[in-house]
């Protein structure tokens, strides 16, 4: 499908893969809602943008239906529709598993797997109704393959990733599409938090996806546009991401003793750094 003056919503759009988002939407014509939790970060995304399309921010909780059902309903006011919808918005914790406590798990849930059934039930009826439109989830490669010490963050990615590829079985009747991203690290702030234990935020990712350079949100961006636009079921980048699931898919066995060696690596790093 164009995207010139479709209306789009964006969740988490104040910073990295939502704001690039948001930008390449604008520079594709579509008129966007960027949402965040964080109104001022979301008005800095809307603030930067030029393009033929639009952009208004928008404070929104996704953990909260009814924030995000009312932002839903104002854009089918406005524009008669909904035409993307993009549930982007995700947090991570990484970090032995023991170490999280009970609030975390639930936090990291509410977001990443609850914000994103707050935004298919809110838009995926109305697309329905219309038998049009694309939703869009942000996953991870974390929901391809598991590895340790982001357990949280691999169990919340999982679902969304499970979520969306059933959802695409259904969907596809009323003439909706629904497409999952699951990117490697990508360069946004996330990679350098460090939220529980020793670990290193940057170092950890980068390490354990074998990758010197963190993916270019832009880019990526660019390529989730284009895959909403063949109605793509699934974008994996880069292209060494879709090796390593291929080998995954090949061998769990190899994977899993390959991330097992990786995990101990870490923690002798983390003994050794904080000794």
């Amino acid at each position: 499908m164009s995207l010139a003056r479709r209306s789009a919503i964006v969740t988490g759009g104040g910073s990295g893969i939502g704001a690039s988002l948001t930008a390449a939407l604008v520079g594709a014509g579509a008129d966007v809602v960027c949402t965040d939790l964080d109104l001022g970060a979301a008005e800095k995304t809307v603030a930067r943008l030029a393009g033929p399309g639009s952009a208004r921010a928008a404070a929104v909780d996704v953990t909260r239906a009814a924030q995000v059902q009312q932002v839903v309903d104002e854009v089918v006011e406005a524009h008669g529709r909904i035409d993307l919808m993009f549930n982007n918005a995700g947090i991570t914790y990484f970090g032995d598993t023991e170490d999280l406590t009970l609030d975390q798990w639930n936090s990291i849930i509410d977001v990443n797997i609850r914000g994103v059934v707050h935004g298919v039930h809110a838009a995926y009826p109305q697309m329905v109704r219309r038998r049009g439109g694309h939703i869009v989830n942000t996953a991870s490669m974390g929901g391809l393959m598991a590895a340790g010490l982001m357990t949280s963050y691999v169990a919340t990615k999982h679902a969304v990733v499970g979520l969306s590829l059933a959802l695409r079985t259904e969907a596809a009747a009323h003439g909706v599409g629904v497409t999952v991203v699951c990117p490697a690290a990508v360069d946004t702030p996330i990679l350098d938090k460090n939220e529980i234990g020793p670990y290193r935020g940057r170092d950890f990712y980068l390490d354990g996806q074998g990758i010197k350079r963190p993916l270019d949100a832009d880019m990526l961006a660019r390529r989730v546009l284009a895959a909403v636009e063949a109605n793509e079921a699934m974008v994996v980048e880069p292209r060494r991401a879709r090796l390593a699931w291929r080998v995954g898919r090949l061998s769990p066995t190899f994977v899993n003793r390959t991330t097992t060696r990786f995990i101990a690596r870490q923690r002798a790093q983390a003994r050794k750094k904080s000794a």
